[in-house]
C-alpha cells in the first residue's frame, strides 16, 4: 500500500501545482491605437509611452498580465480596421481600443468612424467572445463646433452599445496643457504619458484584478 500511497501523492502534487500554474498564467492586454499609444516623439517609446508604463505598473501591482503595444503613428479608424486581423493572430485576453484621433484631425466622417470602431468590436468579438475590451474616449478642439460635440459623443455611446468598459478622455489633464506635451501641441511628452498611464490605470486596474 505504501508505494500505491506515495504514488497518489505525487499525482496529487503535480495535479496541484498544475492547477496554480494555470491560476497564475500570464494573459495578455493589448493597446491597438495609433501615435498616442505608440509613444511617437518620445525619446525611448519603449520605456516612457503609455503603454509601457502601463506595464510597470502592472509589475509593480505582481499581476500576472504582459502589454503589447499596437499602436501605429498616423492610423486612422480605417487604417486600423485594415490591419486588425494580422493583430489578432496572438491570443487577446484584455483590447484597448483607442482609434479615432486622426480621425477627427482629418474632419473624416463621424459615420464611418462609428461603423470602423463598431467592425473592429465585432471581429474581436467573433475571434474571442470572452474578450474584455476598454474603449477610449476622444475629444477634438472646442473651436470645431458640433462636429466636436458630435466626436465626443462617438465613444461613450459605443461603450454603452458594447457593454464595454470607458475611459472617458484618454488625454484627460494633459490635452492644452504646454508644458505636458511636445511641440507640436498634440503629443504627450514623458510626463504627459506618465500622466496619461496614471489616467487609463484607474480604469483598466480593476479589469485585470481577479
Amino acid at each position: 500500500m505504501k508505494p500505491l500511497f506515495s504514488l497518489l501523492f505525487v499525482l496529487f502534487l503535480a495535479g496541484t501545482t498544475s492547477a496554480a500554474s494555470a491560476a497564475i498564467e500570464t494573459k495578455t492586454v493589448l493597446f491597438f491605437g495609433d501615435s498616442l499609444t505608440a509613444g511617437y516623439g518620445l525619446e525611448d517609446a519603449a520605456t516612457q509611452s503609455f503603454p509601457a508604463v502601463i506595464q510597470q505598473k502592472i509589475t509593480a501591482a505582481g499581476l500576472p498580465w504582459r502589454v503589447i503595444n499596437a499602436g501605429l503613428s498616423g492610423e486612422t479608424s480605417a487604417g486600423g480596421l485594415r490591419r486588425l486581423d494580422w493583430i489578432l493572430r496572438a491570443p487577446v485576453n484584455v483590447f484597448v481600443l483607442e482609434l479615432g484621433a486622426n480621425d477627427g484631425l482629418r474632419g473624416l466622417p463621424l459615420d464611418a468612424l462609428r461603423a470602423n470602431l463598431q467592425s473592429i468590436i465585432d471581429r474581436l468579438r467573433a475571434k474571442n467572445p470572452s474578450v474584455k475590451i476598454v474603449i477610449a474616449g476622444m475629444k477634438m478642439p472646442v473651436n470645431l463646433g458640433d462636429y466636436a460635440n458630435t466626436f465626443a459623443d462617438v465613444f461613450p455611446a459605443l461603450a454603452k452599445a458594447n457593454q464595454a468598459v470607458l475611459i472617458s478622455f484618454l488625454l484627460e489633464s494633459v490635452a492644452a496643457r504646454p508644458e505636458l506635451n511636445q511641440p507640436d501641441g498634440i503629443h504627450p511628452n514623458a510626463e504627459g504619458a506618465r500622466l496619461v498611464a496614471d489616467t487609463v490605470w484607474k480604469t483598466l486596474e480593476p479589469v485585470l484584478r481577479p
